[in-house]
């Protein structure tokens, strides 16, 4: 079994720049930590998009400074919120191709992390898309890896979460996504972020994930059409488990989090 600990939407700001009276660096800097601690075992951290939250050089700055704690090779890519060229001068080894995309083999299984930032204004504002060039590579990584099973995470959602706003501004194109891997008989789980919840469901015959925030949360208010909903909920962040017959995705609320007990009858 592998383990990987994932984090999404931690739109890191300038210091002295809250979100909701939130400051996000220091809520994702509890909340590695508090990963670190807890999972030593942990192979590597991911990082689904959202990462700033405005894409900012000196928000990227304070990214870096924040993750010189992690001792674990890091994986990055983007969502509606990040820059691709300030994200690109700061961390120049996180870009593929011209993209935040990676694929990162894990015993069997095989983790592709996809960039879904819009560089072609071809979805809603704040939505995603995968271009030709992207979706070319998707189709190269799994006709290299036929009969592994797979996760796919990226930070735009191709599926509906029941959030009309949030829906609004998911994948544009989830649907090139579905057919690349019903060509390749993939044996996929979907992984993403965006939407501030955690959320599990199955759509066009896969399981996914979506997971919360370290900093702020969309609140749980299925009939509003606003993308700017925000509470302050517990932080997460994800653990995710792979082993050769499929994934276990785990969502952990740090600040909530307590030390176990060896009292045999607390079940």
């Amino acid at each position: 079994m592998h383990k990987l600990l994932i984090f999404t939407d931690l739109h890191i700001t300038e210091p002295g720049e809250a979100i909701i009276g939130l400051d996000p660096g220091a809520r994702f800097a509890a909340a590695l930590d508090h990963a670190l601690a807890g999972h030593p075992d942990a192979e590597a951290v991911l990082l689904l998009g959202d990462l700033t939250h405005h894409g900012r050089p000196a928000q990227y700055a304070r990214l870096e400074e924040l993750l010189q704690t992690c001792r674990l090779p890091i994986h990055m890519t983007l969502g509606n919120h990040d820059d691709p060229e300030a994200f690109a001068a700061r961390f120049p080894g996180q870009m593929n191709a011209g993209f935040a995309q990676h694929a990162l083999e894990f015993g069997a299984s095989l983790v592709l992390l996809l960039d879904t930032a819009d560089r072609d204004g071809a979805a809603p504002r704040h939505g995603g898309w995968l271009c030709q060039t992207r979706l070319d590579w998707l189709q190269r990584a799994l006709a290299a890896a036929p009969g592994r099973p797979h996760l796919i995470a990226c930070h735009h959602p191709p599926f509906k979460t029941g959030f009309p706003g949030m829906d609004a501004i998911a994948l544009a194109n989830g649907q090139a996504l579905y057919a690349r891997l019903d060509a390749a008989g993939a044996q996929a789980h979907l992984l993403c972020g965006h939407v501030h919840r955690t959320i599990s469901g199955r759509a066009d015959g896969y399981g996914f994930s979506a997971l919360k925030s370290p900093c702020h949360q969309m609140p749980m208010a299925l009939n509003d059409r606003s993308t700017a909903l925000s509470v302050d909920e517990p932080g997460a962040y994800g653990i995710v488990l792979l082993q050769s017959g499929g994934v276990i995705v785990h969502s952990e609320d740090f600040a909530l989090a307590r030390s176990g007990t060896d009292d045999p009858h607390s079940a």
